[in-house]
């Protein structure tokens, strides 16, 4: 089975692989393409990907092209993890949004948005070249802002674009582990968009165990989420938020933190990489040592703003680890062999949300099986997390009609309708500051 990873040069693709090298059942992945359109950075990460399997018998193939076609022609699944502008787009995302006040996360808010304008247009592409090249692949995106991205990638290959996230399983998967239980025979009742989707139950053996959870407060506060967002509002809300969400329950204290910082996550990310990188032009470097140095000073970073603003101390070891590789390596096997299974995907919405339109990508667990992921039907939320989530349904909108029309006057909308950005007339300088900086903007007239 030939998967293509696109973005292949990307610093997370040893994750990918990793979780490959663990597969050894029948109709496992047998042949890797890597795809970027940086040669330098393929050959880094195939040399990571060779140290990788030097010890595992019959370790899948890896190939590495900058030609697009070639990589998806002939793919039973197309993993897509691309970052159009790389990382010092990320990091100007960042700082036009602070020049303005304005939060600049990459998935959130202002930079959210200056993200999504530049990445649709190439993410469309994509779908297009896949459904003409390999219509019968899955494409599975990490791309971000992730639910965006994979609506706009369903508007042309439908229910075979599945968008994951690694978000709601490490989330799960907290909350099962202070309360006691297997993640794995539990059942989350997470609904919403991606990150921005709230726990509203932990069901194990047919009991719901949240409340149990809700009810101490020592228990409650243990844990990532309950030093972030505090015991008292979890108790207030009667549901565990993704953490995501204390951009927007935190978001003045957020964006001060952010302003104040010597380097935003953006440009951190930006400087460290590019030492990666240039380390592993060296012939003689320890490819796979360098690789698990840099990630793991990566992860221990993620977020570090908003812990510090809600003095939540540094993660737990435990939350180092990731899980989107697991996530995608369980879509694809039961996709493949047929292996039923339960994961929280970005899909389609049919009718699962009843708030929200049949064709709006949403956040919620699915069954998935070999015709692929079919939401599972969730009771509705409650007003103020509904309208949170058809506020940044209709900005998702917007910014999808801004990319297909060209539209300027549409982009500006997109971002004063955020509930993060608090002035149309900020709007109008976000866009006239993205556009400067971002020459994959220069098509919006």
């Amino acid at each position: 089975m030939k998967l293509t990873i696109l973005g292949g040069g990307g610093f997370r693709v040893p994750l990918v692989y990793g979780a490959l090298l663990t597969d050894r059942g029948e109709g496992r992945v047998t042949e890797v393409v890597l795809h970027d359109l940086d040669d330098s950075r393929l050959y880094a990460v195939a040399r990571v990907l060779a140290e990788q399997a030097a010890t595992v018998p019959d370790a899948p193939t890896v190939t590495a092209t900058t030609d697009l076609d070639e990589a998806l022609r002939g793919a039973d699944f197309v993993f897509s993890a691309i970052r159009v502008g790389g990382l010092e787009g990320r990091a100007n995302d960042e700082r036009v949004a602070l020049a303005e006040g304005v939060l600049g996360q990459e998935t959130v808010g202002a930079g959210g948005i200056a993200y999504g304008l530049r990445t649709v247009p190439v993410a469309v592409d994509i779908a297009q070249r896949v459904a003409r090249l390999a219509p019968d692949a899955w494409v599975i995106n990490f791309t971000n802002p992730a639910g965006l991205v994979t609506e706009a990638m369903s508007r042309h290959l439908g229910g075979r674009v599945i968008g994951i996230c690694d978000s709601p399983v490490g989330l799960g998967r907290r909350i099962a582990k202070v309360l006691g239980a297997n993640p794995r025979e539990a059942f989350i009742d997470y609904v919403g968009l991606n990150h921005l989707g709230w726990v509203r139950g932990l069901r194990v053996a047919g009991r719901d165990e949240l409340p149990r959870l809700l009810a101490d407060p020592d228990l409650l506060g243990s844990f990532e989420e309950g030093k972030l967002f505090g015991t008292d509002w979890l108790q207030s809300l009667g549901a565990i938020p993704n953490e995501y969400l204390h951009y927007y329950y935190f978001n003045r204290e957020t964006v001060r933190a952010y302003s104040e910082v010597e380097r935003t996550r953006g440009a951190f990310l930006r400087d460290q990489q590019a030492q990666f990188y240039d380390e592993m032009k060296h012939p003689d470097t320890a490819a796979l040592t360098a690789w698990d140095r840099t990630r793991a000073e990566r992860e221990a970073t993620y977020m570090s703003e908003n812990r510090e603003t809600a003095g939540a101390g540094e993660r737990d070891a435990d939350d180092l680890s990731g899980g989107y590789e697991k996530v995608a390596l369980a879509l694809m096997r039961a996709i493949a062999r047929d292996e039923r299974t339960t994961l929280i995907l970005n899909v389609r919405n049919q009718g699962a949300l009843s708030v929200l339109d049949a064709d709006a990508v949403i956040e919620v667990p699915c069954l998935v099986d070999a015709n692929g992921a079919h939401p599972v039907a969730v009771a509705p939320l409650p007003d103020h997390a509904t309208g949170l989530v058809c506020a940044v349904k209709g900005v998702e909108r917007e910014v999808l009609a801004a990319a297909e029309s060209g539209s300027r006057t549409t982009a500006v909308k997109a971002f004063a309708l955020h509930p993060l950005v608090d002035s149309v007339n900020v709007a109008r300088r976000l866009v006239e500051g993205y556009t400067e900086v971002h020459p994959g903007l220069a098509y919006l007239k």
